[in-house]
């Protein structure tokens, strides 16, 4: 007999309120935040260091940790963002281009506290709407095959290629890299070494904490270092006394808020979107919407509450087609799907019924985290404005350090060191020449599931290709990637042609 509403709420309260996921969840929400002020770093890296620490907990305590990470990591990014112009995530770039100004005319204080309140909002209404909608949407799901399962990713992966921006080639030769990637191990259905290339470290395939820490903590450290420097920060602007808002500030805020929150709610759902797509897109909506749209960009408080209010959204809204179908729609949710599947738990609809502790616990969770986060981000402000004054150098070699240990405790294999030092040189390479990572790690964690399913629908149709377009939500799906490919090629065109027309001017 399914629980009602209530009793999953009783039920997550209960799991979410006990002292060790507390406890968790607590220390996920500060090195969050710690790693969001620290420019350049990103959610991706932090998750990908951190990541070998869940193995040892419980599945429902490491992804408390682990989102606690991912959304503390978007209160923190706006400090950087806001003090020295430098977001510590990509989403945090929007709130940059009000937020530094608000900085530079004194009243970087006020910046920091709306983005606060606005962080809050967002991220409660983002966890609402995933209350309901979820457990609305894994019924539906139920009625999923394989030939479904398979047409779903393929449109994902392909959306994330061509739709978010850049080069549609380049992106869809990373999913393609990615793919690769995920065949290189046993067999799954004869155990039969694949692609090891003698190496008896790759029977089980490529870890994926090496290709994510390598990726996107190498890398990103290579190439920050060389560009941040320490800047020149008011400390008396960011005071207790300073953070107090006026009443106009107040006035002006609350609509963007709630507007940048439904938002975020509605593209954090959505393949190949996420916090950064959200964000830009309720700056853009603040700005043409507003009676004076001079302000935005000098310093107008609603271009930092409305994309801080989308992306704090978008990043619990991320979880419903993850947790209720399985199927991540950004990098970041691709590794909450991996620590699911390392612990042996499938997401997909059937998680809400046979996990059910698992999720409601999560979602309690968030309540939590963001509480925490509203608690935390005040107080701490004055900690990370002196964590931002410190040299970069004297912080990236305690950032490899922590790469490497990590790598080594997951499985004591001196291998994995080696291919995190691979795959940073690749990653830095790849951002020289502008090649995306994010696709390719996206290719990579869904490689072994696109597999599976195919291979198993094939089996069940008796090699009939046609039951990928027998089945009306396998068809619809096929039909979305075909539009996704082909709008992503026309835009691709069309930014081509712009460039030569204004290099030509």
């Amino acid at each position: 007999m399914t629980m009602g509403f209530l009793d999953n709420i009783t039920l997550g309260l209960s799991i979410a309120l006990s002292y060790h996921n507390l406890l968790y969840c607590f220390l996920g929400v500060l090195l969050g935040m710690v790693i969001g002020v620290i420019p350049g770093i990103g959610v991706l890296a932090s998750i990908s260091m951190l990541f070998p620490i869940t193995f040892y907990l419980d599945p429902t305590t490491a992804l408390i940790m682990l989102a606690g990470i991912w959304y503390g990591s978007s209160y923190g990014g706006s400090t950087a963002a806001i003090l020295l112009n430098i977001p510590g995530t990509p989403s945090n770039a929007v709130t940059a281009l009000d937020g530094y100004p608000m900085a530079r005319a004194g009243r970087g204080g006020v910046a920091l506290f709306m983005t606060t309140i606005a962080s809050f909002v967002g991220g409660s209404i983002g966890i609402l709407v995933m209350t309901m909608f979820t457990p609305v949407i894994a019924p539906y799901a139920l009625r999923f095959g394989s030939a479904e399962y398979f047409s779903l990713m393929v449109f994902g992966l392909v959306a994330a290629s061509t739709i978010s921006g850049g080069s549609v080639a380049k992106g869809l030769a990373m999913v393609v890299a990615g793919l690769m990637l995920g065949t290189i191990g046993a067999d799954m259905y004869t155990g039969v070494p694949r692609f090891s290339f003698g190496f008896f470290e790759l029977t089980e395939s490529v870890s994926l904490v090496a290709l994510a820490m390598g990726m996107f903590g190498i890398s990103e450290v290579i190439a920050t270092v060389r560009r941040i420097k320490p800047g020149d920060i008011d400390v008396d602007s960011v005071g207790l006394r300073a953070m107090l808002p006026t009443r106009d500030d107040w006035r002006r805020s609350w609509l963007p808020t709630l507007r940048g929150s439904g938002i975020g709610s509605f593209f954090g759902t959505l393949p190949a979107t996420g916090p950064a797509v959200a964000a830009f897109m309720a700056y853009a909506v603040e700005k043409r919407s507003s009676s004076d749209p001079e302000r935005f960009g000098k310093g107008a408080v609603e271009g930092i509450m409305a994309p801080e209010a989308a992306n704090n959204s978008a990043d619990q809204t991320a979880f419903i087609p993850t947790l209720s179908l399985g199927i991540p729609g950004s990098p970041t949710m691709a590794l909450m799907l991996g620590a699911l599947l390392v612990h042996g738990i499938t997401p997909g609809p059937a998680l809400l019924t046979e996990s059910s502790d698992l999720f409601w616990g999560l979602v309690m969770s968030f309540w939590v985290g963001n509480l925490m986060l509203l608690i935390l981000n005040i107080p701490l402000i004055g900690l990370w404005v002196r964590l931002l004054m410190l040299p970069y150098t004297w912080l990236y070699p305690a950032i490899i350090m922590f790469i490497c240990i990590g790598t080594y405790t997951v499985n004591n294999s001196i291998f994995d060191i080696w291919l995190v030092l691979v795959f940073g040189f690749l990653g830095y390479v790849m951002r020289i020449f502008d090649w995306p990572t994010a696709p390719l790690l996206l290719g990579f964690v869904l490689g072994p599931l696109m597999e599976n399913h195919f291979r198993r629908a094939m089996l069940l149709s008796r090699g009939d290709f046609a039951t990928f377009v027998e089945s009306p939500i396998a068809a619809t799906s096929i039909i979305l990637t075909v539009v996704a490919l082909a709008w992503g090629l026309w835009s691709s065109q069309r930014n081509r042609k712009r460039r030569a027309a204004a290099l030509q001017r």
